[in-house]
């Protein structure tokens, strides 16, 4: 793996460790891969509470989705930047169409441990890009999940995305987590990707750029 494609061990390791450890959330997947194709990591990256930080993160998101899911049965799910995460697994979402996209390199190496079937499928995507998402099945409702991907995106490739999402279907719920440009010059976190690749990482300018006018446009006030 290179570049940005390498950071998907991150937080893979931190759930494996979580996981084995029993605490923030279960991922016996994440134990298995991390045990596989894990590496040697620098000591800032395996620092405990970047660690908890990648826990916690996964585990709202996880929630976010079990909730819209209930709430929403006829949905389709959209996991952009789905790295080796076991999140389909991990939340029993086994009988959902549910599409996990990403590099093809990632998705060729995510094949190793994930099988497609009726309900799931994997697809090669760049998120910088839109043209994939014509490839995915229409329907009326859809659930995105966006999580650790805006960072990597300018914010034109990110405005591009989720309109090209909004247009393609009726109604979306989306959950995406970023960072500001002040976040990025400040945080950590900046340091501890360029461990493990030359990584360019960027913010929104603020946080208005999800602010009412801009939600309503994209994801129709859901």
């Amino acid at each position: 793996m290179k570049d940005v494609n390498k950071t998907l061990y991150m937080p893979l390791y931190g759930k494996a460790l979580l996981s084995r450890q029993g605490i923030i959330l279960k991922d016996k997947k994440a134990e298995y891969i991390w045990e596989k194709e894990g590496f040697e990591l620098e000591d800032k990256v395996k620092s405990k509470w970047f660690t908890y930080y990648m826990g916690m993160r996964s585990a709202v998101f996880d929630n976010w989705v079990r909730d819209k899911m209930a709430a929403y049965p006829d949905a389709m799910v959209l996991h952009i930047g789905c790295g080796m995460d076991s999140r389909i697994e991990r939340i029993g979402a086994n009988n959902r169409v549910w599409y996990d996209v990403d590099f093809p390199d990632v998705i060729i190496e995510r094949r190793k441990y994930y099988h497609e079937n009726e309900f799931y499928h994997m697809l090669f995507a760049d998120a910088r890009k839109t043209e994939w998402v014509k490839k995915l099945p229409c329907c009326e409702h859809i659930i995105v999940i966006m999580e650790g991907v805006s960072m990597y995106l300018t914010q034109e490739e990110l405005t591009n995305l989720l309109l090209t999402i909004k247009n393609y279907y009726k109604r979306v719920n989306l959950l995406v987590d970023c960072y500001t440009e002040l976040g990025v010059k400040t945080s950590k976190y900046q340091k501890i990707m360029k461990e493990i690749g030359k990584l360019v990482i960027t913010g929104l300018k603020d946080a208005s750029f999800f602010g009412e006018d801009y939600r309503t446009k994209v994801c129709g006030r859901t």
